[in-house]
């Protein structure tokens, strides 16, 4: 075959490499493979035929997926094709947009997201949210991690409460940074800190599972790795749904990856076969770089 013929889509044998190494394929930490997917954990977030409508614009169709529990899904595709439109539907952040209307059915841990007797703000502690820009509030270190335990009643007093703070920020990796300035702005951290005290803020409230839309891509590579070995960690405990455009982060920080494009949830599975033998040519052709 001339090197130059377009591959059939049942003759796909790792082009991908051109975009992901298979060095991006083991974890960050050691040289061993990831969590393989021989053994499927239980499913914590399930997804069924979801669509969602901006007005009379429809962004999603029909998106079913499993999501396991203590692993991370990463969500790639091109900018538009819904991946983040589809994260926000699992915390109901899509509630505050005017106009938004959601179709189908999410549960978590078999209970209706979106049943009317569901308390939106309960749901959000249970389901954190992680976004692309570090968001701390204009208050100190200390303030930002507790505000969360504070308004949902999980400290019975300041030792408590402390604890609580700490623990968090160790959880996150910031504790040893920041250990002397915890009454000091949180604004005034670097941006890899200020995204680390976020994740921490997140994880004070005691979540099942983190929501993270392109959590790195204001960051520094140096800050980047940071994230990324803290992603590794956690996903020990929480379940991690993340958001991407950089495929090899997807390949060296998930477990399963979810292609997205123009609003279809096009192909989901280990992430290893999504990057190494896709079934479907769009796929491939994302993965390769010629399109997106």
């Amino acid at each position: 075959m001339n090197k130059d013929t377009v591959m059939e889509p049942n003759a796909m044998q790792l082009p991908s490499e051109r975009i992901v190494e298979r060095s991006d394929l083991y974890s960050i930490k050691s040289s061993t493979v990831r969590t393989p997917d021989e053994t499927p954990l239980p499913t914590r977030v399930k997804a069924r035929e979801v669509s969602v409508f901006y007005g009379a614009k429809q962004a999603l169709f029909d998106v079913s997926i499993d999501v396991p529990e203590r692993a991370v899904t990463a969500f790639i595709g091109p900018s538009g094709c819904g991946k983040s439109t589809f994260l926000r539907c699992l915390n109901r952040m899509n509630d505050t947009i005017e106009g938004c209307r959601v179709t189908g059915r999410i549960e978590l841990d078999g209970a209706d997201v979106y049943d009317p007797q569901l308390d939106v703000v309960e749901l959000r502690a249970r389901v954190g949210m992680v976004f692309q820009k570090p968001n701390p509030f204009p208050k100190s270190i200390f303030e930002n991690v507790a505000y969360g335990p504070r308004i949902h009643g999980l400290a019975r007093n300041k030792t408590e409460l402390e604890e609580i703070v700490v623990g968090s920020l160790k959880k996150a990796s910031l504790f040893e940074e920041v250990k002397d300035r915890l009454h000091e702005p949180g604004t005034g951290l670097s941006g890899g800190q200020q995204q680390r005290l976020c994740i921490a803020r997140a994880i004070a409230v005691s979540p099942e599972v983190i929501l993270m839309d392109e959590p790195c891509s204001a960051l520094d590579p140096i800050a980047t790795a940071k994230i990324e070995e803290l992603i590794d960690e956690l996903r020990a405990n929480y379940t991690i749904v993340i958001v991407t455009h950089s495929m090899q982060q997807a390949a060296r920080v998930s477990q399963r990856t979810a292609f997205f494009h123009l609003g279809i949830l096009v192909e989901e599975g280990p992430t290893e076969t999504i990057f190494t033998g896709p079934r479907e040519k769009r796929t491939q052709d994302y993965i390769t770089g010629r399109f997106g």
